[in-house]
């Protein structure tokens, strides 16, 4: 399916069920024909998140641990997380879907069979996730309480978990909370580069939230069919917010990840002529850093063109930054510890 079939009056009931602040997902798909809709326009913004997400975890080197070959990609929709997952990972050849609505596992379900032919993959109506890579994907807001703590429960029986949301402050900072409610079982690799306790849950620090902007592919900005897309559905192209966690089950026989010093840029960059503010988090806890044009011309025009590097390694006179050096990728367990690489 491409833009020229696009139905509207479909996409414009879409919108409005996603809106309401009650509602059942269960009742978003009526058809297949509405999970088709979707996958092309929605879904596929949600599938830029996914896309930054894994190119972030290309870069610090992380890929499911070695002998777990199935994915689970819980609360599926039109399974765009899945798809992206399976694409970047192809160890994992089994693909198990699960979703409060049966049309949305069975588009799913399909989709994977149709881009993924050498992938097993199945509707999922399981109690654990044991050997598994877990997918979460924009659920977090559909949940009720009891919902929230059975899937926590599932989470915890995981061997990997990849969660997306978006990067709202009242959804990044519950996914904040559930990342220090992994930390004795899991190894958080990302997009913390520490293990300790999340700094941004601190008191005082209760204005601020994890978060990231993921790019759009460049050629979404000079096609005509999302330019018209977005003025209908009234999106912003160019603002994709997301907030995410990586955990990895702790494999206790090996050493524990080390906390070098790199620490991970939040939002984006506060420009002004003289100076960018940037929020850096790292196992120091919260620090807003100033990075003047005076010392730092060249990082300026970079923090300008949001192309910053998502770790970076900060010398500071108090708030003030004196040397920046961007972050390499996370090491390996069995890195050596005095390794300057930072996870």
């Amino acid at each position: 399916m491409n833009f020229a079939d696009l139905d509207w009056r479909i996409l414009d009931r879409l919108r409005s069920t996603f809106l309401q602040e009650n509602f059942s997902p269960a009742a978003y798909w009526q058809s297949h024909r509405d999970l088709a809709q979707y996958h092309v326009t929605f879904g596929e913004r949600i599938g830029w998140k996914w896309d930054a997400v894994l190119e972030e975890l290309r870069n610090i080197e992380w890929a499911p641990p070695a002998g777990v070959d199935t994915l689970i990609d819980w609360g599926c929709g039109s399974g765009v997380a899945g798809e992206r997952v399976l694409r970047q990972y192809p160890q994992l050849q089994r693909a198990c879907v699960n979703d409060a609505s049966p049309l949305a596992m069975e588009f799913a379900v399909q989709q994977i069979r149709r881009l993924h032919p050498s992938v097993e993959a199945r509707p999922w109506a399981g109690n654990n996730a044991q050997g598994c890579v877990l997918v979460i994907s924009h659920v977090w807001n559909e949940l009720s309480t009891e919902q929230r703590v059975d899937l926590l429960k599932l989470a915890s029986t995981a061997a990997a978990v990849l969660w997306v949301e978006p990067g709202t402050h009242d959804t990044a900072r519950d996914l904040q909370t559930v990342r220090d409610h992994f930390r004795p079982a899991f190894d958080i690799i990302a997009p913390c580069t520490h293990q300790a306790a999340c700094g941004m849950l601190s008191t005082g620090n209760e204005r601020h939230w994890c978060h990231h902007f993921a790019a759009p592919p460049s050629e979404v900005f000079i096609s005509s069919d999302w330019s018209r897309f977005a003025d209908r559905a009234g999106i912003d192209l160019r603002s994709l917010p997301y907030s995410f966690l990586v955990a990895e089950r702790r494999d206790e026989s090996a050493p524990p990840r080390p906390d070098n010093g790199w620490e991970r840029l939040l939002g984006r960059a506060r420009m002004s002529k003289p100076y960018a503010r940037v929020l850096c988090c790292g196992v120091n806890g919260l620090c807003d850093t100033e990075v003047t044009k005076r010392l730092h011309p060249e990082w300026m025009k970079v923090f300008k063109r949001g192309e910053e590097p998502r770790r970076l390694q900060i010398t500071r006179d108090g708030t003030r930054a004196t040397q920046i050096h961007p972050g390499p990728p996370r090491p390996a367990p069995d890195s050596e510890a005095e390794s300057d690489d930072q996870g």
